[in-house]
């Protein structure tokens, strides 16, 4: 073999390695991209949920939602914003 032939096939198996090597990279860390924060159950779905602002009805996540405590209960009404939280204590009465 010619020594132009071997430098070609040299430089080809080594544009596949890197191919090869860049993609895996790419994929392993696509992974810890998607989901930062590492917020996952066993099976890699989100556990975050969306919920409904009462007043202007957004849907907010709920670890980004503003929350107030119900009165008499262990739940939360969550709200996308401050405004929306003061509006409906002024509406309903509660506190926290």
């Amino acid at each position: 073999m010619s020594p132009i032939k071997l430098l070609v096939i040299a430089a080809l198996l080594y544009l596949g390695y890197r191919l090869f090597i860049g993609d895996w990279n790419k994929k392993k860390g696509k992974d810890k991209e998607e989901n930062p924060s590492g917020d996952t159950q066993e099976n890699g779905q989100v556990e975050d949920v969306l919920v409904e602002d009462p007043i202007c009805h957004t849907l907010v996540p709920r670890q980004q939602a503003i929350r107030l405590k119900q009165r008499g209960t262990e739940g939360y009404y969550y709200f996308c914003s401050e405004e929306c939280c003061k509006k409906f204590v002024s509406q309903t009465g509660e506190q926290e």
